[in-house]
Parts: C-alpha cells; sequence; structure tokens
C-alpha cells in the first residue's frame, strides 16, 4: 500500500471543506509511527483508524471502533491515504461534501509495526485511551474489505463483555412504604407505556422488549440515541410513552407498538412520535452494574447527561414519596414506582421495586368474545379473559368498555379467523358470559386495568388498554 494521495485530493476541495488539503509535492518523511482515531459522525457514525506509513496516513474507516476484548471481529473498510496534516484534523465537513459531519479526534499516540504487508498489517497502538495489539487482514480480493481483531489480552483485565441479552427486573403490586422508611426508597413516576431494554454498542442501538423480542425497526426515531453514546459499550433501561395532551398515552402508543414494518414505522414517527424514558443504568463501559445499588446505578445514569428530542433520563425523587405520588393524582399519571435505594438489580419480580396505583394492570390471554349489540351490532361486545392455568385458561372475568370504534373493529377482524368449537377455558363460565360466546384460540394477549378482585377471583370493573404484541400467552401471569 504505497503512500498515494491522488484520491484524497479528487474528493475535496479547499475551496469548501475545512479538512488540510496540501498541494501536490513530495511526501514528508517521518517516523512511521504515529496513529490517530477519529470519531466520525458522517451518515452513518464510525470510527476513522489512521496509520503514518511512507509519508501519509493509512486509514480504516472502522464502524463500530476498534474491537475492546479479544476474539471479536469487526468489520474495517479501507479507504484513502490521508495527509500527515490530518493527523491533528477536527471539525465539520460540511454537507454536501464527501465524508460530511463532525469529525473529533478520539485517540492518537505512537505505534509499533509488528507486520506491514498488502493484506495484512499487525500492529501494536499505544495511546491515551487505546493500548493493545490489533491486526487489520483484508478479505478476498477487493481492498476495501478488511476486518479487525484485538490479539492477546484485553487492555483492561476487569473488562467484561457486553452481554447479548438481559432480563428486565419487575416491581410487585404494593402499598407506599411507611413515612418512617421514606429515606430509604427513591421514587418516579409510572408512564403508561411499554418496557424496554436498551443495548449499545459501536453507537449502534438494538431496542428488546420486555420478553426479549427485538423491536428495533419499530421506534427509528431512537436510533440517533446511540451516536450520543459514541464508542461506549451499555446497556439501559427505561419505557417507551407515546404522549397526548401533554400526557403519556397508551392508546396513542397502541399505533405505533404493533408496528413491524420499518418503512411504515419511519412514517409513523412524524404522526405519533414515542420518547425514551430512561430510569436505570446496567451495565457500562464493560462493567456489569447488576450488584451496584441503584442509587449508585442512578449517580452513573445521570452523568451520562442522555438527551435528546425523543428520550431523556426520566426524574427519580429521593424520600420523597408523598409529594411524588400527590403530584402523580394532580397529573393524570398512572401511579408510582418506589425503589429502594439500596437495591441490586434482579432479574424478574422484586419487592424492592414497588408499583403503587390507583387501578391495578394485569396482562390477560383473550379466549373468546361476545358479539355486540344495538350500536356495536356486527362487531365485538366484549371479549372472554383469562390467565394460563392448569387445563387451559382461567376465566378472570370479561371486558366491554375502554375500546374506540376503530379498536372495536380491528379487534373483530382479527379475532375472527382464530374461532374454535370448544371453549379454552378450564372451568364453566357465568351462563351470563359464556351465552352466545365465540371462542378463539388463546393465542392474543392484552391488557386491562380494574380495581380489585372479587372474591371469586374476577377483576372488578375492567378497562381494556390495547393488545400487547411484546407478549406471548405462556408469560401471562397473575400480576399480584
Amino acid at each position: 500500500m504505497p503512500g498515494d494521495l491522488t484520491d484524497y485530493r479528487r474528493k475535496r476541495d479547499a475551496a469548501r471543506t475545512p479538512e488540510p488539503v496540501p498541494e501536490d509535492a513530495a511526501l514528508p518523511h517521518g517516523d512511521d509511527d504515529t496513529f490517530v482515531i477519529q470519531e466520525h459522525h458522517a451518515r452513518q457514525l464510525h470510527w476513522d483508524v489512521r496509520l503514518e506509513r511512507g509519508g501519509v496516513l493509512v486509514s480504516w474507516a472502522v464502524p463500530k471502533g476498534l474491537p475492546p476484548e479479544p476474539g471479536t471481529v469487526r468489520m474495517a473498510v479501507h479507504t484513502e491515504d490521508h495527509p500527515m496534516e490530518y493527523a491533528t484534523f477536527e471539525g465539520v465537513i460540511p454537507k454536501g461534501e464527501y465524508g460530511a459531519g463532525k469529525m473529533t479526534i478520539w485517540d492518537r499516540g505512537t505505534y509499533e509495526t509488528l507486520k506491514w504487508e498488502d493484506y495484512e498489517v499487525d500492529v501494536v497502538l499505544h495511546g491515551g485511551r487505546v493500548q493493545g495489539h490489533f491486526t487489520f487482514l483484508r478479505k478476498g480480493d477487493e481492498d476495501r474489505n478488511w476486518i479487525v481483531r484485538r490479539r492477546g489480552a484485553p487492555q483492561d483485565p476487569d473488562w467484561q463483555p457486553l452481554p447479548e441479552q438481559l432480563t428486565p427486573m419487575l416491581a410487585t403490586i404494593g402499598t407506599m412504604p411507611p413515612s418512617g422508611q421514606d429515606d430509604k426508597w427513591a421514587y418516579e413516576f409510572k408512564w403508561d407505556g411499554v418496557r424496554a431494554l436498551i443495548r449499545v454498542e459501536g453507537g449502534r442501538l438494538q431496542i428488546f422488549s420486555r420478553a426479549g423480542n427485538e423491536v428495533t425497526a419499530t421506534y427509528p426515531e431512537l436510533a440517533e440515541m446511540g451516536k450520543q453514546l459514541g464508542s461506549a459499550q451499555a446497556w439501559l433501561d427505561g419505557e417507551i410513552v407515546a404522549f397526548a395532551g401533554g400526557r403519556p398515552s397508551f392508546a396513542e402508543l397502541q399505533k405505533r407498538m404493533h408496528v413491524g414494518n420499518a418503512a411504515q414505522a419511519r412514517r409513523l414517527v412524524g404522526q405519533t412520535p414515542v420518547s425514551l424514558l430512561l430510569f436505570d443504568l446496567l451495565h457500562f463501559e464493560g462493567r456489569s452494574l447488576l450488584r451496584l445499588p441503584f442509587a449508585n446505578r442512578r449517580a452513573l445514569l445521570e452523568k451520562l447527561a442522555l438527551r435528546g428530542s425523543h428520550w431523556y433520563t426520566a426524574p427519580s425523587y429521593p424520600a420523597a414519596g408523598a409529594a411524588v405520588l400527590a403530584a402523580s393524582r394532580e397529573q393524570g399519571l398512572e401511579g408510582v414506582i418506589a425503589k429502594r435505594l439500596d437495591s441490586r438489580y434482579q432479574p424478574g419480580r422484586s419487592p424492592a421495586w414497588i408499583k403503587i396505583t390507583d387501578v391495578r394492570p394485569q396482562e390477560v390471554v383473550i379466549g373468546g368474545w361476545r358479539p355486540g349489540e344495538g350500536r356495536r351490532e356486527g362487531v365485538m361486545g366484549a371479549l372472554l379473559l383469562g390467565i394460563p392455568d392448569e387445563g387451559g385458561l382461567r376465566f378472570v372475568g370479561s371486558v366491554g368498555t375502554g375500546f374506540s370504534d376503530t379498536d372495536l373493529e380491528s379487534l373483530t377482524e382479527t379475532l375472527r379467523p382464530l374461532k374454535r368449537k370448544t371453549s379454552p377455558f378450564n372451568g364453566k363460565l357465568p351462563p351470563e358470559r359464556a351465552r352466545g360466546a365465540i371462542w378463539v384460540r388463546p393465542e392474543l394477549v392484552g391488557e386491562v386495568v380494574f380495581r380489585i378482585w372479587t372474591p371469586d377471583g374476577r377483576m372488578r370493573a375492567p378497562v381494556w388498554r390495547g393488545l400487547r404484541s411484546d407478549k406471548s400467552p405462556h408469560e401471562v401471569t397473575l400480576d399480584e
């Protein structure tokens, strides 16, 4: 790979870009030991790794940055040689120019050459942020296609790789902690949305539902948050919310949460935008934070100062239970979550997080429906609901309120193909509920809110909230 700035000059106009564009002259002679890594917020975030060689900076664009641990292989795109002056360049390349976007120096230092061939470059970097042995290897005949891997031990011997998946910690339904213990708890508003775990690596963001299903394509407006974290590796916890009239609206969110088609999701961003409200940090820069107390995790999350057009860190109020509960009721919010300040992050339901609401949410499986009458003639009148139990569904009630006209038509069309001859419930339903019922395969999960459980195990005054495409029937349990 002899040094040659012909391609570099051809792609740039010195009158239109702040980048250095030296005149055609003899290349400088250095010691072939300088490197620079620049974080480049172009159309796609990437890191440009540049090594001095023969009077130029031989360059690779690495989409996710250099791998932090051995065994990880990352793509590296060999680009045109850059002039030595680029080793100190930072600035914004104007829109419309080649490589448009902000460029900052992420690291720089010196390097040792172990091997330099047209197909393999083996070096040891000595920088402020990066120390270690890396191999760049060309794949195939095309000079653009390379990979890079770290050799030997990780830079940090205590480095923990970013997990592929995590399971969320869930709150239990309860009452406010005693006032004498208020200083042991932090209080947050309960948002009327869907839970989301966020994995960020190399500026790329993945969104997972509570059940572990990836739903990244459903919420394209959140992708930019990954760029804000740059090269940092992280897992975050939060809630995706849609607002109507300044308040969270589960009905509005319904318009987005069932959309799996990426193109359709992009179209809906302007009509029904969502926001990601972050409330916990679970893994950061090679460290699992699950065993840290909640107070410490919150402090680390707040230090990141994550805020953008569609995401921000939700507030948390230590020792302020009564005030937060009062504010929640005044604003018409769903309730409060109390979290013990000393609690570790424990996947699954935990008494260390308490959900305090005036109404109770419950996920349910639809086992049948009764046709509507009068104004609802021709569509669904009420849904028959159950919880998975031995031998089928245990009947927990029916719901006929909380539906818009659009909901009624959409649900009716969704339920018709699921029709079956026999009841999926494992016991007899009250005659007034079973009369005229149309049974369906128990495949759809929904959510309702209600006041209390009756002595015979039914929900009193349930109100429909919507389908939960992020849940499978076998995951539905009694939320006590």
